[in-house]
């Protein structure tokens, strides 16, 4: 067994089983005041893989009961780790963000670095659904929460390959959506003063591992 991440909401473990590799999330090792919490968030990550089963670039879920998560494991690297500046790759993470919004999910959390993996082929893939939105009618705010989802992927692509966003992506980069405007005058700064200052987190919003 490998410990991949243990915080506040649990743990993240790496594991062999019948000689393939698994993810599990254990929401049942989560502080007891943030223990429903965990729960709740592991329901969401298992609601959002179903709901994506066999599109390549998302993990597949192998089971889920009792606050634990069991998923593929995706070889790859970090985002902030591999630094891809090939164009295709982001073209390719486009078409992959388009994939999960037709199967009616939203990522929520694609401005984390950690949650995108360059495969050793060079190709795009995403983790960590917990904060994923799924709905079956992809309305107004489902389609608000996807341009976010696109608009968090070009940030990343202007800045690893700024010189190939085009003229629409910039001005997508340039109009947050209302949703993003109000976290980012309201929500961020506590999030900021609970994470960095009570908690020490130090990373950039997940880029690294944190442990306790």
């Amino acid at each position: 067994m490998t410990l991949l991440k243990s915080d506040l909401f649990g743990q993240l473990t790496l594991e062999q089983e019948r000689g393939q590799a698994v993810v599990i999330r254990d929401s049942r090792a989560a502080r007891w005041w943030l223990a429903w919490l965990a729960r709740r968030l592991c329901r969401r990550e298992a609601r959002a893989l179903a709901r994506l089963d066999g599109l390549p670039g998302t993990p597949r879920l192998i089971g889920t009961g009792a606050g634990i998560l069991r998923r593929e494991w995706i070889d790859g690297r970090p985002m902030q780790v591999a630094r891809p500046a090939n164009p295709d790759y982001f073209r390719r993470a486009r078409l992959l963000v388009a994939a999960l919004h037709r199967r009616g999910v939203a990522h929520n959390d694609l401005a984390k670095e950690p949650n995108w993996l360059v495969t050793p082929i060079g190709a795009p893939a995403l983790v960590d659904f917990q904060l994923a939105t799924v709905s079956a009618r992809r309305g107004p705010l489902f389609r608000m929460l996807a341009r976010e989802d696109l608009r968090h992927l070009l940030k990343h692509k202007r800045l690893y390959c700024p010189e190939r966003l085009t003229a629409r992506e910039r001005r997508i980069l340039a109009t947050p959506a209302p949703v993003s405007r109000l976290w980012m005058a309201t929500g961020k700064p506590v999030y900021l003063f609970v994470t960095r200052r009570l908690l020490g987190w130090a990373d950039r919003e997940g880029a690294g591992d944190r442990r306790f």
